[in-house]
């Protein structure tokens, strides 16, 4: 896992080593992580994790993780438990505490009263539409609300009644009492708390009244004494409303200082939790796991390991200006932590049967290949080869082009870490596709032999028919046809978020971007457990996947071989 301390610094840590000469907040640092429960994260919630987490690291700091669970129509305890799940498995961890916003509810709600008996706030019965009409725009100061001047007794009366539970929802809101003239539009009187009967995942039937986002997590941050909000650039024109309620509600002594940096936008992914959940619900995809997801959950039993995740996001850095990074990127950083520590087998996806018409019948032999070329600590297996056998179908031609070098009529191959064979004949179904081959083998060519030293120019992985285990390959490809990807649209927490995509994303689902073949693989891989990671020879990386039975394992293309994102920066 990266340390921290030695990592490359950034804007943020350079304003929070401004802060440290300076001697503020006695020298602490304390960040945190605030998401809503109503999903699962994806891929841009890494990167806010990761900045909050490794700055407390960085400062020997407190890194808090606080639950803003103030709209209760969409939160649950599925999400909570996921969410934990997923920093744990990232590797992070909050060494300053597990928080609800749900928990401060008590005191939010005497802050609200504090602001109304101090004239800040104001119960307004506008409607939605009506609150809309009377918003202004960018160029045009907004009107005050017909209720901006009720008397406090009144607002505090009223106020106290939407918290009896007398009103119904929509009927009043608690509104704050700013400027509707200010050029920044959320500082032109906000809501702070609306009236919603539902039941909470935490708190129960006990509230009836819910603080809005902007308002509940500065009051949050004040609380647990932060001392830098660390948010996604979206969040950069909420900042004075974020100090205006430090301010009006008391926090004064050295308040938290919001920094905002560039949230994540990537190439071909949906980085937007709003959308993915109509993924599932409209069942587009199996869940919040299905491999084809960008969420951590689905990115996990893809076969990602963490230190993957954290190396992209290292890689990505921190910045205030927005950029789209290509998923190629994420891919690479895969690929090059799988290829240090994946196991090589043999697997067959799409099987061509070999029969082997000189071998003596019944004969068994066992070989011993190396399970890593470059670490031979992951030890050595035993193969056992036969007089039958399988072969992708790709690794032969009826009408070879020049330069193919697997196998045709006539040709020779060596088959992995065995013999040299050839392809004397091949058999056909009755539309002309070969579903056989009979080859003859070198019985002197054995690799490690004497015979080995005879060069053929093609190697082919293979299984021996006889021991073979059949497997279920699921083979992913990215959810969007184009490179464009989808954003972030601001749903009140933080992790990447972006204007709502304008695009109907539905019409830009790849139809391809799952396919399901049945092959064979080395009887080994019978013991393989979920989650283990292994490279098929010259055909990607794959992980075993949950819905694996015994007998029947089903295994999930991790990455492929192919690595385009490099070399498109070497070509620059």
């Amino acid at each position: 896992m990266q340390d921290a301390k030695t990592m490359r610094t950034n804007f943020i840590w350079d304003i929070i080593d401004a802060d440290l000469a300076a001697g503020k907040n006695d020298s602490r640092v304390q960040t945190r992580y605030p998401p809503e429960p109503n999903g699962y994260l994806h891929i841009g919630h890494c990167k806010a994790i990761g900045i909050n987490a490794l700055t407390a690291q960085r400062y020997d700091g407190l890194f808090n993780l606080r639950f803003d669970d103030t709209n209760p129509l969409k939160e649950s305890e599925e999400y909570v438990r996921a969410i934990k799940e997923d920093i744990q498995w990232l590797g992070f961890d909050w060494n300053g505490g597990l928080y609800f916003a749900s928990d401060y509810f008590p005191a939010m709600y005497d802050l609200a009263l504090k602001l109304i008996r101090e004239g800040n706030a104001y119960v307004c019965d506008l409607t939605p539409e009506q609150m809309r009409a009377t918003r202004g725009t960018l160029t045009e100061p907004g009107t005050n609300s017909p209720y901006r001047n009720r008397p406090i007794e009144e607002n505090l009366d009223l106020f106290q009644r939407m918290k009896a539970g007398e009103f119904p929802n929509g009927a009043r809101v608690l509104r704050g009492k700013i400027d509707m003239a200010s050029p920044n539009i959320n500082m032109r009187d906000p809501v702070l708390y609306r009236i919603v009967h539902a039941t909470h995942h935490n708190s129960g039937d006990a509230w009836c009244i819910y603080p809005m986002y902007d308002y509940a997590h500065s009051i949050e941050d004040g609380l647990e004494r932060i001392t830098h909000s660390l948010c996604s650039l979206e969040f950069e024109n909420h900042r004075p409303l974020y100090d205006w309620v430090m301010e009006k509600c008391g926090f004064t002594v050295e308040p938290p200082r919001q920094i905002e940096f560039a949230r994540l936008n990537m190439t071909r992914t949906i980085m937007s939790k709003r959308y993915l959940r109509k993924l599932v619900e409209e069942g587009h995809v199996s869940g919040w796991d299905d491999p084809r997801m960008p969420t951590v959950a689905a990115m996990r039993r893809r076969g990602y390991a963490p230190e993957a995740i954290r190396e992209f996001i290292d890689r990505v850095g921190m910045s205030k200006a927005d950029s789209v990074v290509d998923f190629g990127l994420l891919e690479f950083c895969v690929r090059e932590n799988l290829g240090g520590t994946a196991p090589r087998v043999m697997a067959v996806l799409r099987p061509l049967k070999i029969v082997l018409t000189n071998w003596p019948e019944g004969h068994v032999e066992t070989l011993t290949l190396e399970n890593h070329p470059d670490h031979p600590e992951l030890g050595e297996r035993q193969v056992e080869f036969g007089g039958e056998l399988y072969i992708e179908q790709d690794d032969f031609l009826l009408d070879p082009p020049k330069k193919f070098f697997r196998l045709f009529p006539g040709g020779e191959v060596r088959l992995k870490g065995a013999y040299i064979i050839r392809c004397d004949e091949a058999v056909l179904d009755d539309l002309g596709n070969p579903i056989e081959l009979r080859c003859t083998v070198d019985m002197e060519s054995r690799s490690g032999g004497q015979g080995a030293a005879r060069k053929v120019k093609g190697t082919l992985h293979w299984v021996n028919a006889a021991k073979a285990l059949p497997i279920e390959v699921r083979l992913y490809e990215p959810l969007l046809i184009d490179e464009e990807g989808v954003g972030e649209d601001t749903e009140g927490e933080e992790g990447g978020a972006a204007a709502p995509d304008k695009k109907d994303f539905i019409a830009r689902l790849n139809p391809h971007s799952l396919e399901v073949v049945h092959g064979y693989a080395e009887p080994a891989l019978a013991s393989a457990a979920p989650g283990d990671r292994f490279q098929f020879l010259r055909a990607g990386y794959f992980c075993l996947d949950v819905d694996s039975t015994p007998g029947k394992p089903v295994f999930n293309r991790t990455v492929s071989l192919k690595d385009s994102w490099s070399k498109a920066q070497a070509r620059g």
